[in-house]
């Protein structure tokens, strides 16, 4: 039902997003709405019960399917595995109020020009707007396209020009009103949802339902001890779980309460600059940024002068972030692709703070306001975590089958129980009350608080080791874990950077290294310039801020850094141009300090950033710095030595991260700012390699060796270069010395060629050239045929990843079984790569500190968070000690809750059989359990073990005690459980059948039920294979002669490749360190 629609009654919903819905158009019927409530009334509110857990029953019951257009209801389905609806109603917001104010007609120009969404939003001539809203975001229907479209962003079309000409001088008070009505409010508001809300959701959970039930049946039996029992367990269980839920809203309230109250200064095009509570702040509105630590309210296009920002509430890296102007450019191409640096470059973030503002010519730092509310990068957070991915796990998926199995043998035993008393002449309501109850012993209702002890448990030991969780639930996944990515820097390695030293060249060659802990000090000189002052650092309130390798690289040469004043004024210089210069004057360095004049900041596409300075009285110089291979190849030739590849061979084999730099005079005629980047960025003179150290953590190869031998796939996911990811991965254990590592390098396509894909062997020994790498790297040229035997690994960058996604689809699967390093991966790439392992139905664990993993740490089924910054909010697992110990933990953790879920399980399903069969053969001769008896039963021997951690302990105390009702022959104990004082043979008889029998089942369990290397015999004898797509692939890939393809270069067939999708979340795409 709701499958077979018309045209224009169904459409997609943020089309190729990952929250990808289909949407129904449904209008409501009077006579089914009338229909739906008489059944309400009747079915004692059963029928509204049965709505509420499936929405689309209500939606089909109270409505009939129409056109979207014509819809006051709409259907929601998730595009995903789970298929999951819901329904909201369309409501219309009238634009009628404005009338009064502004004389809105159908024919004012606002109205009538069609160029925004808004505007077609507005129906003409009664001047009205449908409207949805979904997981937070305001939908309204385009009356000129004909479909639900997402409102409170500016259009992606817009080129820079367009955004200049038209925003650049603000909103009249008429179009921000307008958008102010249609779009919303610019809040991120999460309500603190009241406990009685909270209250009636859990208790309306199926299994609550069922709970009432049996509870009302109980009571009706006299059966009142075992009934307050589960009402006790009951009412613990709602109470903490109701208070967990509310920890959370608390918490994502404070979150972003602060964002909803900031006031804001806007450049109205009529009224001029006015202070506004960021509330109002509509698309299009012009900011004024003035001071210092200001907070982001939207997202925001920088358009003119420039930021400093710090990203880490949605990074997790609290690095000052330097935020370019929006350049005007003719082109008509959309503004977010118009330049080859990433876009990201000119957008203010919601939820960053502004640290400094700096404004160009005109004096003010102006910002367009991109996107509001929950559109925003901190609302696409927010939502994230309201709105999770749901968990599909095998063991709830088979505890569901098999709760269905005891439904359906309880329905079976409810026939036999009619059949038996109603020939036996019983009375009608005894009769229902017997066949009823045995739905209540085939199905035991403890089983759900049964299953969650080992979880409870587990919480609590891992709470002890400083792990945290906020998804209990996750526990029992933890143990089913077959692969964990970690993020490098700061997970594996140590945070920060240690400068371990530099090496000087000159036209002669590389010069000797200069280790800085020797003590000695480096000789001035261009690279000693370079070093001072070729950086992004600020000066804030008397404290250097800045990337941990700036920091480091400026530390070593012991200067200092100032704001240039009345005593020192560059002519054409900004007023506040940083200036840079020795503690105390030295003789060894001839200059009073260097002044930097203007920056080309780092881009993660560029890789390198560049500044122009001015020495005190001298020369103007042009600095680079970045990665090494980028920058030498903006230098003369006869400048970079020709040891360059080895002699940077050395150093990244080793792991040490490596820095290029390099510098040049310029004659200068006019104003710093005027000079474009590739003026200054070209010949230049090659000065040397800096080198800076990050160590493995202490416990990072111990953890790693420890997962290996659990036979637990490890993978490294890094935002740094190939050649020092494939050195740790080394150092660290990941791949082993004896492993081989095949590089993968895949090519988009170009006007010449089509896409390729290209296999080479990496060889540690052999020097050999450069061949358009990331970073250097050895490839062996000839291969032997053995060298195919044995295990190797995979190397790739994110740049290949993309490349193969798209046009290599059909080898991605191949490449990921043993894909094990992925370098210069995006946050987005990295979410990408975690759901490609679980579509080849791994278990996936992703360990990172917070920055740039949030995206994987919400995707993976396990996110375990090294930081307790904001944006790990989203993990379900955070971890006080910032070291990957925690995962070793927490796998065994999680086994041991899982094991301990499906004992439990097995137990309280056999305990319901046995009771089940022995009620059915009492009922046979019209007899039952006394109420005693099923007390005994159902609270002294099955709950307690339910509830408790000391299973042994309490199994003795049960044996002891039924060992002494069975031999006590004490009458009145006898009387008051309705037993049967029989001759004591007949109990040793029974005690010796138990003995045996549990002589047996331990026999049973140990040499058969738990005997791994008989299974695995039985297995390959009836040729059972594993139907996991790894497996699948595994056993297909280890059969192919012809792989792993060595040496050889592939290219795509444009007319079948195969296409992948590319995931991104813009949220996590900020700068990224890549250097």
């Amino acid at each position: 039902m709701g499958d077979h629609f018309e045209k224009g009654q169904q459409a997609l919903l943020n089309e190729g997003e990952e929250n990808e819905m289909e949407i129904f158009g449904y209008r409501t019927q009077s006579c089914r709405k009338t229909l739906c409530l008489a059944g309400s009334i009747f079915s004692f509110g059963i029928l509204p019960l049965v709505f509420y857990w499936r929405p689309a029953w209500h939606v089909w019951a109270n409505c009939i399917p129409c056109s979207l257009q014509e819809a006051d209801v709409v259907l929601l389905r998730t595009t995903d595995e789970f298929q999951t609806y819901s329904w909201k109603k369309v409501v219309w917001i009238c634009l009628s109020a404005l009338n009064s104010a502004f004389q809105l007609i159908p024919d004012h120009p606002l109205i009538t020009d069609e160029e925004y969404i808004i505007n077609r939003a507005i129906r003409k001539p009664d001047l009205k707007v449908r409207c949805i809203k979904v997981q937070k975001i305001r939908y309204v229907w385009n009356n000129l396209e004909g479909q639900f479209q997402k409102i409170g962003s500016l259009e992606d079309w817009l080129s820079s020009a367009k955004i200049h000409v038209k925003f650049g001088s603000g909103l009249t008070t008429e179009e921000q009103e307008i958008r102010r009505l249609i779009c919303g409010p610019n809040t991120i508001d999460v309500e603190i949802t009241p406990i009685w809300k909270l209250l009636i959701k859990e208790v309306l959970n199926p299994f609550y339902i069922f709970q009432l039930f049996s509870v009302c049946l109980w009571f009706s039996e006299d059966y009142k001890e075992y009934a307050f029992a589960i009402i006790i367990m009951s009412i613990i269980s709602i109470a903490l779980t109701v208070y967990d839920l509310r920890e959370q809203s608390v918490k994502l309230h404070h979150l972003v309460e602060s964002h909803n109250s900031i006031t804001v200064s806007v450049c109205e095009k009529k009224a001029g600059v006015q202070e506004l509570e960021s509330r109002f702040l509509v698309p299009g509105d012009l900011l004024i940024l003035t001071g210092n630590k200001v907070q982001m309210p939207c997202d925001a296009i920088l358009i003119d002068g420039s930021c400093v920002v710090d990203e880490g509430m949605l990074t997790g890296e609290s690095i000052p972030v330097t935020k370019t102007p929006l350049p005007k450019m003719d082109s008509s191409v959309p503004w977010k692709t118009q330049s080859e640096a990433d876009y990201k470059r000119h957008v203010l973030f919601c939820g960053t703070e502004v640290i400094q503002a700096r404004g160009a010519c005109s004096g003010t730092v102006k910002a367009v306001v991109l996107q509001t509310g929950f559109n925003t990068a901190k609302g696409d957070l927010v939502r994230s975590i309201l709105y999770p991915k749901p968990m599909n796990f095998k063991l709830y998926r088979d505890a569901i089958m098999f709760l269905l199995c005891l439904v359906g043998t309880a329905t079976i035993g409810m026939i036999y129980t009619l059949c038996v008393y109603v020939l036996s002449g019983e009375p009608p309501e005894e009769v229902v009350k017997k066949a009823l109850d045995v739905i209540t012993i085939a199905v035991p209702p403890a089983l759900p608080a049964a299953l969650t002890t080992g979880i409870i448990y587990a919480q609590r030991r891992l709470k002890k080791r400083g792990i945290f969780c906020i998804s209990p639930q996750r526990i029992n996944v933890c143990g089913q874990l077959n692969l964990v990515c970690f993020d490098k820097t700061g997970t594996l390695t140590r945070d920060g950077l240690d400068l371990w030293g530099v090496v000087p060249c000159d036209r002669s060659g590389f010069q000797e290294v200069h280790n800085f802990a020797s003590g000695k000090a480096l000789p001035w000189g261009p690279l000693y310039a370079a070093m001072a002052s070729c950086h992004s650092l600020i000066l804030l309130d008397g404290t250097i801020h800045g990337d941990p390798l700036d920091l480091k690289m400026f530390e070593a040469t012991t200067w200092e850094m100032v704001v240039s004043g009345h005593d020192f004024h560059i002519t054409g210089a900004p007023a506040c141009a940083m200036v840079v210069k020795p503690c105390k004057p030295a003789s060894q360095v001839p200059v009073a300090g260097i002044a930097i004049l203007h920056q080309f900041p780092f881009s993660s596409a560029l890789q390198r950033m560049t500044v122009i300075a001015q020495e005190m009285g001298g020369d103007w110089l042009a600095f680079m710095k970045g990665a090494p291979e980028r920058v030498a190849s903006f230098c003369q030739p006869e400048t970079v030595p020709t040891s360059f590849v080895s002699e940077l061979q050395i150093y990244t084999t080793q792991g040490f991260r490596v820095i290029g730099l390099a510098y040049k005079k310029l004659e200068m005629d006019h104003h710093t700012t005027a000079l474009m980047r590739d003026q200054v960025e070209s010949d230049l003179i090659f000065l040397g390699l800096l080198i800076l150290e990050n160590r493995l953590k202490e416990e990072t190869k111990p953890a790693l060796e420890e997962l290996i031998s659990a036979r637990i796939r490890t993978v490294m996911i890094t935002g740094d270069n190939l050649q020092t990811a494939i050195t740790v991965a080394r150092k660290s254990g990941m791949v082993s010395e004896s492993q081989k590592v095949i590089l993968i390098e895949a090519n988009e396509t170009t006007e010449s060629s089509s896409a390729s894909i290209s296999w080479q062997l990496v060889e540690e020994k052999k020097h050999i050239a450069y061949r358009n790498q990331d970073n250097y790297i050895n490839i062996r040229e000839e291969v032997s045929d053995n060298s195919r035997e044995g295990s190797y690994h995979f190397a790739l960058s994110g740049k290949s990843f993309q490349v193969i996604s798209q046009h290599f689809g059909s080898l991605l699967p191949k490449i990921l079984i043993n894909g094990t390093i992925f370098a210069r991966m995006s946050p987005g790439q990295k979410s990408s790569l975690v759901e490609e392992f679980q579509k080849l139905d791994y278990f996936v664990g992703m360990c990172g500190d917070g920055a740039n993993d949030c995206g994987a740490l919400k995707m993976a089924h396990v996110g375990i968070s090294l930081s307790e910054q904001e944006a790990s909010v989203a993990s379900p697992f955070t971890s006080k000690t910032p070291n990957i110990e925690c995962v070793p933990h927490l796998i065994k953790e999680g086994r041991a809750a899982l094991v301990t879920s499906f004992c439990m399980f097995k137990y309280m399903a056999l305990y319901s059989m046995i009771q089940y069969v022995g009620v059915l053969l009492l009922y046979w001769e019209r007899n039952s359990l006394s109420n005693y008896q099923f007390l005994f039963q159902d609270l002294a021997i099955t709950t307690l073990i339910g509830v408790t951690n000391i299973f042994v302990l309490v199994l003795v105390i049960q044996l002891s005690v039924c060992l002494f009702i069975l031999f006590a022959d004490i009458p009145e104990l006898y009387r008051r459980l309705d037993l049967l004082c029989t001759p004591v043979l007949w109990r040793v008889y029974i005690v010796i059948m138990l003995g045996s029998n549990i002589i047996v089942s331990l026999v049973v369990e140990e040499a058969i039920i738990e005997n791994r290397a008989l299974w695995m015999i039985i297995k390959r004898c009836f040729g059972y294979q594993s139907k996991s797509q790894y497996r699948i692939w595994q056993r297909a890939l280890a059969n192919d002669p012809s792989w792993p393809p060595i040496n050889q270069t592939s290219y795509s067939d444009m007319s079948a490749c195969g296409r992948g999708v590319s995931y991104s979340n813009p949220v996590f795409e900020s700068n990224e360190e890549q250097l």
